[in-house]
């Protein structure tokens, strides 16, 4: 049986634009796929040095991405994050904080795979932003 997904969280999820190439059918599987999420201020989502298992989609709120304790990004609404330790089996490169609290969409390890593979959009806007945040990154430690 099918599971139901809302208007409102389809309409949340199309928002998000790594997302936003992705047909009703798949983003109710997205939807279908992970956990959401409700987060209050404060709450640590990802821990710099601790190994990654999660990918999270931030479907409303905001977050503040610190490496060795500074500030180095401000993720709002729509931003994704943890896709880089996950899909290379490592260690989290940076802690992120919600900001004011937040509402996410967070898929494992199997579920971020199964959603590559159902949407060659998605992956390629994965792959660009993972390109885009490695060069960054690159120019930190540099």
């Amino acid at each position: 049986m099918a599971q139901v997904v809302s208007k409102a969280i389809i309409e949340m999820l199309h928002r998000v634009p790594l997302l936003s190439a992705c047909t009703q059918a798949e983003l109710r599987q997205v939807a279908s796929l992970g956990t959401r999420l409700s987060v209050p201020d404060g709450k640590v989502l990802i821990q710099q040095g601790r190994p990654g298992r999660e990918f999270f989609m931030l479907l409303g709120g905001k977050a503040r991405c610190y490496v060795d304790g500074t500030l180095m990004a401000n993720f709002e609404t729509g931003d994704f994050f943890g896709e880089m330790a996950l899909l290379r089996r490592g260690p989290r490169q940076a802690t992120v904080v919600a900001d004011g609290g937040a509402e996410l969409l967070v898929l494992g390890g199997r579920e971020l795979e199964r959603l590559v593979g159902t949407s060659p959009a998605v992956a390629m806007k994965l792959l660009q932003a993972m390109a885009t945040r490695r060069e960054a990154n690159a120019t930190l430690y540099s």
